[in-house]
């Protein structure tokens, strides 16, 4: 796999931990009687911050991959 590969690669991975905080904020709150705005904004903050963190530095080496392959392309 090449740089642009794993650019591509770790970029998807990004998406995936961003898309989990909310998937599973929406899971612990299945059993709620009501839903809204507030409840689940509420939900979201339980997950915790980590997923954001994990998806923002794979993303940013996602980037950076692909910065370095253009760059070498030259």
């Amino acid at each position: 796999m090449g740089r642009r590969g794993a650019g591509v690669a770790f970029c998807f991975i990004a998406a995936l931990p961003y898309a989990a905080r909310y998937v599973s904020a929406a899971i612990y709150g299945s059993a709620a009687s009501s839903w809204g705005k507030e409840l689940f904004h509420h939900l979201v903050q339980y997950t915790g911050d980590s997923l954001t963190a994990l998806s923002i530095v794979a993303l940013a080496a996602g980037v950076f991959c692909l910065i370095w392959a253009e760059g070498r392309r030259k």
